[in-house]
């Protein structure tokens, strides 16, 4: 069966995946990635009491797993700097 031309095949969002694609939007547009730790904290709690009020169908747990997610969202992938390198062993031998 052949669609419509310009007819797209529409998937109901719900509340909660509108809510954390708003977040991680707003998490790129920001700068909130190059933020420390503390500042990302404090990013999330007020962007979240702003989540909460536009959103207010949304649950404690919800919030709480926006918060999680977006957290991980915003921290890189890889911590650089915690751990020794190649770059930061002197004088160790290649192998």
């Amino acid at each position: 069966m052949a669609r419509k031309q310009g007819q797209r095949n529409k998937r109901e969002t719900s509340t909660f995946d509108r809510a954390r694609d708003e977040l991680f939007s707003a998490i790129r547009q920001c700068g909130v990635m190059d933020a420390d730790e503390r500042e990302r904290e404090e990013w999330m709690g007020e962007t979240l009491g702003y989540m909460a009020e536009r959103h207010p169908e949304l649950s404690k747990s919800e919030l709480e797993q926006l918060r999680t997610t977006g957290l991980q969202f915003c921290g890189p992938v890889i911590p650089h700097g915690k751990n020794p390198t190649a770059v930061t062993l002197e004088g160790v031998p290649a192998t």
